[in-house]
């Protein structure tokens, strides 16, 4: 894959360009693809490559494709990745040379070692800890940010994960964005309509191990009174002991909800056609659980 973008990207008429690309003088390319153990390309890994003396020249993500492309002055630079579930990793250092493509051969990232798992038993979310929050687009322009502040939720953990379920329950009205007009606005009629549909609701009983300390938990999700299938991209921080001795696990999970999805379609618009609120809402969850009955002095 890497021999055949390079011959793509190879200098060709000019002495600044790369397949059509200008090149600053003084400056060529510097590509490479990252991977897992089984050949996938890993999306959103976090890279920096420095010159000779430690140095940060650039830094950034890897594309959906595990690709890394960047434009550097000519001379040596190290590269450095890190993913979560993966070990870090640090290469040699590569020459780039001005208006060429330096190619460094495909970076297989290597799984971290793994973290306990909790004890099979009856899970229950600690609300101290825990926040559900979301965030949208506002009239086109900035982010609406908020959280819910009334929730519930168990887990029972299995001898094995695949023998886990998981059950959430949101108070709907308990929506907050700090705006009392708003927040409103949400519970009504429009959005969320609490007085017929007070909750919120997830059940899973499908979690997947994507290597490392990622997971991908599957389930049915309630909303405004109809049910989709969503996946929770979720990252497990392991089991820690807390400061009255309970044993805690953490789990940070995330994904996207589309309005339209749940029939809350209410497009009242703002001069030049710009809804107030965007389609595409993101979910942030932020978990921290306890084994059921455990008794914690603080709220």
């Amino acid at each position: 894959m890497i021999s055949r973008m390079l011959g793509r990207l190879t200098a060709t008429n000019a002495k600044n360009s790369i397949s059509g690309l200008s090149v600053p003088s003084g400056a060529g390319l510097l590509a490479c693809r990252v991977l897992d153990s089984v050949a996938r390309p890993v999306a959103h890994a976090e890279f920096t490559v420095s010159d000779k003396s430690g140095h940060k020249i650039v830094g950034g993500e890897t594309d959906p494709y595990g690709m890394i492309a960047v434009m550097v002055p000519i001379g040596e630079y190290q590269l450095a990745l890190s993913s979560e579930g993966f070990t870090p990793y640090r290469g040699n250092e590569s020459v780039v040379e001005e208006g060429k493509c330096t190619g460094v051969r495909d970076i297989v990232l290597q799984t971290a070692p793994s973290v306990p798992l909790p004890a099979p038993g009856e899970w229950e979310i600690e609300r101290a800890h825990t926040r559900v929050a979301f965030t949208a687009r506002h009239i086109g322009l900035g982010r609406v940010f908020g959280h819910f502040n009334n929730f519930s939720g168990a887990i029972r953990v299995g001898e094995s994960m695949e023998e886990t379920a998981m059950h959430v329950l949101i108070d709907a009205a308990s929506i907050d964005t700090n705006v009392k007009m708003r927040d409103e606005h949400l519970r009504s009629a429009d959005f969320l309509n609490v007085e017929h549909y007070p909750m919120i609701e997830f059940y899973s009983d499908r979690f997947v191990h994507r290597g490392g300390i990622n997971w991908g938990i599957t389930g049915g999700l309630t909303l405004h009174g109809v049910t989709r299938t969503v996946t929770l991209d979720a990252t497990y921080g392991g089991l820690r002991v807390g400061m009255e001795g309970e044993t805690r696990a953490a789990i940070r999970a995330t994904t996207e909800l589309h309005r339209e999805d749940y029939t809350i379609n209410w497009q009242s618009m703002l001069a030049r056609g710009i809804a107030v609120v965007g389609s595409n809402v993101g979910i942030e969850l932020n978990v921290q659980i306890v084994p059921k009955g455990t008794e914690l002095e603080f709220k």
